[in-house]
């Protein structure tokens, strides 16, 4: 499970050819296959266009956006290569039970701690809310919020929405997290996202799911502050990584390793 690309060569998709399940789970939340498409058009064009792949390693990669929120699968007759699967295909039991009243209830919270980070501490940046997400961004879009403002308000998010009846109700599950640009709530984070991707790949499986041993989790935000990868570690094997270069480096690795088994 992944943010960054996950071939080191797109011509040469070794991983899928050798079965292995790929989901890309990112913090980046569209409700369309248009916007992802926008993001990953070369890996898609590339699978769509490999002659070595069958069709069932083709449907092996799946994206999973807004942390845990909304999940694509690979289709080559899909528009953008990309099939929406429904939210009550794929939510799991826990997250089934998450009420929307809750939801909207402990984003409510999170916008307001957010627009007075604004204003206390003169962010150049504006809100933006989704339907499971509320976030700042700069305003104007070029402009760079300095790091220790877009910390200092995660921080600051993260305390307020733990001290109140929101979240001291514990229903909903949520994180806040620093993004590089700009500061995000999301209902959810990438535990559940990794689970999805297991119970999704795993219907076949004793236990119905990809095994926690069986999965490895790449990414780059494993602190245990304001970092979207963090709670990751509890469901499955993580690397953590700084750059897509090394995701490069140890998938080679990982590559390596599969092919002198293999032989």
């Amino acid at each position: 499970m992944n943010s960054f690309p996950l071939f080191t060569d797109i011509r040469k998709p070794d991983l899928l050819r050798k079965n292995v399940k790929i989901g890309i789970v990112t913090a980046a939340g569209y409700t369309t296959a248009d916007k992802y498409y926008t993001r990953l058009h070369g890996l898609l064009d590339a699978l769509a266009n490999n002659a070595e792949l069958t069709p069932a390693q083709k449907q092996s990669l799946i994206i999973m956006g807004g942390e845990a929120n909304y999940l694509f699968a690979f289709s080559p007759s899909s528009p953008h290569l990309l099939e929406p699967i429904p939210r009550e295909r794929w939510l799991t039991p826990e997250m089934a039970s998450w009420d929307e009243r809750d939801i909207s209830e402990l984003l409510d919270v999170a916008e307001e701690a957010l627009r007075e980070c604004i204003k206390t501490l003169n962010l150049p940046a504006t809100l933006m809310r989704k339907d499971r997400a509320v976030g700042i961004v700069p305003n104007p879009p070029e402009t760079r919020i300095p790091r220790e403002s877009l910390e200092e308000t995660v921080l600051v998010v993260q305390k307020i929405l733990e001290l109140s009846s929101a979240g001291r109700k514990k229903k909903v599950p949520f994180c806040a997290f620093n993004g590089g640009r700009d500061v995000f709530v999301d209902i959810g984070d990438k535990s559940w996202g990794v689970k999805v991707c297991q119970r999704w790949f795993g219907t076949d499986l004793p236990g119905g799911m990809i095994k926690g041993e069986n999965t490895l989790h790449v990414g780059d935000q494993f602190l245990s502050a304001g970092a979207n990868d963090f709670r990751a570690r509890s469901v499955g094997t993580t690397a953590w990584i700084a750059s897509p270069a090394e995701t490069v480096e140890l998938l080679d690795e990982l590559a390596e390793l599969m092919e002198k088994k293999m032989s």
